[in-house]
């Protein structure tokens, strides 16, 4: 996409009341919210009325998803770890145990293709019930559509360095958190020492190397006892992690109520268990992608929006990072120069989000996220995420440069 033809001058976007923002953060933050759970429902039906008082058709979707990826990656984690303890006198069986857990942990985080596969799952866990928020504002035959994503699940509560602890650990190893700058920065890949003790556990055992196989026993070992871990930890409040976004949508339809963009179709999409390794997201691709054509649709994605700085990463994923559509991100940095927002770019994400969905079926993608003033990953996965943490005055701009894209594609 040529950017240049759609930028046209988008005179400056107010930005939303940043009390508002923090009260909807707040409203939907008391609600304990795990994927598939009763407390995701009802913040579904909570941020579907917000809709609707905006003036937007919002409508509660429940589609069929599973509710964790900690109980099937640590099976497969502790198959590997048995596979490691009977690799030393069964050679085949320790080769034949490793290689298999880590193709199951590949296919678990990265959902095979589109819609996945994910066996271990479909075997392992019950398949429940995610809820969708999707609200539509402007003609439904509009020449052009933009879908503004987020998510209002929350994940369970992760052992994490504290913020000291973190800005030393950077200091020590700078290569583990890069700052950013001109060069393409990379968060630290938290996958793969999860696929590397199987690896390990199925090299070691081919090669007769006992050393490789032990230690890839021990990490697989202690893989599987973090998911256990993780399975039984309660939600955390996930202000900034997915409710900073929600706040977004909530206010974006309070704009276009006020002033509506002609010639283009803006829907509101905020997913369910996304934790849960984008099954919300993928629900709503199976439902209504052959209704949103590929050559005339935009999806920006937003993510943690209340970290201090707002960022633009360049792509995203557990191994092999994928690459946005870079014609759209310059679209996205061209309305944030034009309104004044400061945007980082130059990001790639180890791990997946709701925003790799729309991208791998081919739609033109784009993903807002933020990072703290000390240039690290926000704590979305801990107890602290709420919302007094929450750096609103980001939120706000994120609001504002999320209406000036829809204001820069709307058909003149």
């Amino acid at each position: 996409m040529n950017p240049e033809r759609f930028l046209h001058p988008v005179s400056p976007v107010a930005g939303p009341d940043e009390a508002a923002l923090r009260a909807t953060v707040e409203r939907l933050a008391a609600v304990e919210r795990p994927p598939c759970s009763p407390g995701e429902r009802e913040a579904a039906h909570l941020i579907a009325d917000r809709l609707r008082a905006a003036g937007a058709a919002a409508e509660v979707e429940e589609v069929p998803a599973y509710g964790s990826y900690a109980r099937p990656v640590g099976a497969l984690a502790g198959l590997a770890a048995l596979a490691g303890a009977a690799g030393g006198r069964l050679r085949p069986l320790g080769a034949l145990g490793g290689a298999l857990a880590a193709a199951g942990i590949a296919d678990e985080i990265s959902f095979g293709h589109r819609y996945g596969r994910q066996y271990a799952r479909s075997v392992l866990s019950v398949r429940r019930t995610a809820c969708n928020v999707v609200a539509g504002l402007g003609a439904p035959d509009a020449p052009r559509t933009l879908v503004v994503m987020a998510h209002h699940d929350a994940a369970p509560a992760g052992r994490g360095l504290g913020r000291r602890a973190a800005r030393r650990l950077a200091r020590r190893f700078p290569y583990l958190v890069e700052p950013l700058s001109e060069t393409p920065a990379a968060w630290w890949p938290v996958w793969w020492p999860v696929v590397a003790g199987p690896l390990c556990v199925a090299a070691g055992s081919a090669a007769g190397l006992s050393w490789l196989r032990r230690a890839g026993t021990v990490l697989s070992a202690l893989s599987a006892a973090a998911m256990a871990d993780r399975a039984r930890r309660r939600a955390v409040p996930g202000a900034n992690g997915g409710l900073s976004g929600v706040s977004v949508l909530v206010a974006l339809a309070e704009s276009l109520e006020r002033r509506p963009l002609p010639g283009l179709r803006v829907l509101l999409v905020s997913a369910g268990a996304e934790e849960a390794l984008q099954e919300g997201a993928r629900g709503f691709a199976h439902r209504h992608f052959h209704d949103l054509p590929t050559n005339s649709t935009w999806f920006l994605h937003l993510g943690a929006v209340g970290s201090g700085d707002l960022v633009l990463p360049d792509a995203e994923g557990p191994f092999r990072t994928e690459r946005y559509d870079a014609g759209f991100g310059d679209l996205v940095a061209r309305c944030a120069l034009e309104q004044d927002i400061a945007v980082d770019r130059g990001l790639r994400a180890r791990a997946p989000s709701d925003a790799i969905v729309p991208h791998r079926h081919g739609y033109r993608t784009a993903r807002l996220v933020s990072l703290d003033g000390d240039r690290l990953v926000p704590h979305h996965r801990l107890p602290s995420d709420l919302p007094e943490h929450v750096d609103y005055r980001c939120v706000a701009d994120a609001a504002r440069l999320t209406e000036a894209v829809a204001r820069a594609l709307a058909a003149h």
